[in-house]
């Protein structure tokens, strides 16, 4: 609730457990809470749960069906943060509470009783603040309809099942209404959202790995209204096999690292909340000319080449960067060629920061907090000379260009590793930049220059997949926090990959710009 608005009283009921005639239970909802309390029990302590409307996802009232019992039921759907029997990690577990209302003889009187509960569950549920970075977060409408795009072929392929033995189920419980669109090619998503009337959807959602969500923002910003379009609230659930986005989500959001279904079912619950934030996006020139947007990573070097390499162990899930990641270190490659960036400004907080990392004038696309409908309704006060954001950079050389003076040129021409990021994780299990919030205005740049023995290469990534930062004192390893990067390969043959995709291989230029599109993300803590 914002300051000012009245503190709506609380509900209080005793009810018996559905499936349990016997059990009566004392219910009282207030403002943050759905307390349930055994009478019939003792102690009486030992009997009381809190549940937190923060981790409901829905609720609902109905009759069980026609007969003689004139009951009505209300069951309330909540995925709180636990630990599971025998296992120290703490991760979202289903918990449903299902009441039977039968004070009333009149089963319609019954069912009224029921849906007031309903109502109110949803409603304040509906209300529990987020606040990020000092500003409350805007929230998709309610309720609100959504295009599910799945891959089947994604990680081990099990992105279908995985969206009808979980997604499915919670989407309902939330009262979220969508379409489930199944991908059937290479560039689908792509060319879908090119064309497709987004006034029907109030989000689109991608089931699969990162390849899906790159593609659906580069066909969404390849559009003639991709002003608009790029302003439709995104959402990501993990099936795939790097799932990088989702576990930064799920990093974001303070929670412990969990994986596999597990982070399934937290990004399932982020994507329930329907809070939305802002996402950096990263222009990205090739030497061709060519234009493309990136949400998480610019690669170089051993993690482009094992990232492709890689594919043929797809059949073990996220497991494949481990094999392909020892199989590379065996033959260690060298890699020659330039790197120089931009450094972005020191001061990393408050409005001064945003204003210094915001991206130029052409690209502001006023996605402060408000509805999509909102947003597609109001009109852009500035438009930059083309339609299409490929126009170009006003503020960075072309890369036939040299740099400038405030430009950071690195010395060194042979390299291990050049990877630009926009988000903390580089896969499920590889937190490679601790540091990354998802709209900071930044890329985090890391490198490693050659010379490097392959037990301290082994050791950096064995502990990125441990969650813990690699040590600073690695005289190879470099980190920058930049604005935009610029890499020129030397050797004849390689691998550039972005968001994991293989791009042609060349000169290429990447720039950031700041809170560029929307994306669902229940909140979180950064």
């Amino acid at each position: 609730m914002e300051q000012g608005d009245t503190v709506a009283p609380s509900l209080y009921g005793e009810f018996t457990v559905a499936g349990s005639r016997k059990l009566l239970c004392a219910v009282c909802l207030t403002d943050r809470d759905l307390i349930v309390q055994r009478l019939n029990s003792a102690p009486v302590a030992r009997h009381r749960v809190v549940f937190s409307l923060e981790d409901c996802v829905g609720c609902r009232a109905f009759r069980p069906g026609t007969g003689a019992d004139p009951a009505a039921y209300l069951a309330a759907y909540f995925y709180p943060l636990r630990r599971r029997w025998m296992c120290s990690r703490v991760s979202r577990q289903r918990v449903e509470q299902c009441f039977r209302l039968c004070s009333l003889q009149d089963p319609d009187a019954n069912l009224e009783e029921a849906k007031k509960w309903a109502r109110a569950i949803r409603e304040r549920s509906g209300c529990q603040p987020c606040v990020r970075d000092g500003v409350l977060m805007s929230q998709l409408p309610r309720p609100c309809r959504m295009m599910l795009l799945v891959n089947p072929q994604s990680g081990k392929g099990q992105a279908l099942t995985l969206y009808n033995n979980h997604i499915q189920r919670m989407l309902n419980e939330a009262g979220v209404s969508h379409t489930l669109v199944i991908t059937e090619r290479q560039n689908h998503a792509r060319e879908l959202v090119r064309e497709a009337d987004l006034s029907q959807w109030d989000a689109l959602v991608i089931m699969s790995g990162d390849g899906l969500l790159y593609e659906v923002i580069n066909g969404l910003l390849e559009r003639s209204d991709w002003e608009e379009a790029i302003g439709t609230p995104l959402g990501i659930l993990p099936g795939g096999s790097g799932n990088a986005l989702a576990a930064s989500l799920h990093h974001y959001s303070g929670a412990s690292p969990v994986f596999s279904k597990e982070l399934l079912v937290s990004c399932g619950f982020l994507l329930c909340r329907g809070l939305v934030s802002r996402m950096d996006l990263v222009s990205v020139q090739l030497g061709s000319g060519a234009r493309l947007f990136s949400f998480l990573s610019l690669a170089w070097g051993i993690v482009a080449d094992v990232d492709i390499e890689s594919e043929r162990y797809r059949h073990v899930g996220s497991a494949r960067f481990t094999v392909g990641m020892l199989v590379r270190l065996a033959s260690l490659r060298v890699y020659r060629g330039k790197l120089a960036y931009l450094p972005a400004e020191r001061t990393r907080s408050g409005r001064a920061c945003r204003e210094r990392c915001a991206p130029p004038a052409q690209y502001s696309l006023h996605n402060s907090c408000q509805s999509n409908n909102s947003l597609r309704a109001r009109r852009l006060e500035e438009r930059p000379p083309s339609h299409h954001p490929t126009a170009g950079h006003a503020d960075l050389p072309q890369l036939s260009e040299p740099l400038t003076p405030d430009w950071v040129v690195v010395p060194e021409k042979d390299f291990v590793l050049v990877l630009a990021m926009c988000h903390s994780h580089l896969a499920e299990d590889l937190l490679a930049a601790p540091s990354a919030a998802m709209d900071d205005g930044l890329i985090h740049l890391s490198y490693i220059r050659a010379g490097i023995s392959r037990s301290a290469l082994l050791k950096l990534f064995l502990a990125m997949e441990k969650g813990a930062y690699p040590d600073p004192s690695c005289p190879h390893l470099v980190h920058a926090t930049v604005r935009a990067v610029r890499l020129e390969p030397l050797s004849p043959k390689g691998i550039i990959t972005v968001d994991g995709e293989v791009v042609e291989y060349g000169p290429v230029q990447a720039q950031v710009h700041q809170g560029m599109a929307r994306l669902l993300t229940g909140g979180g803590a950064r």
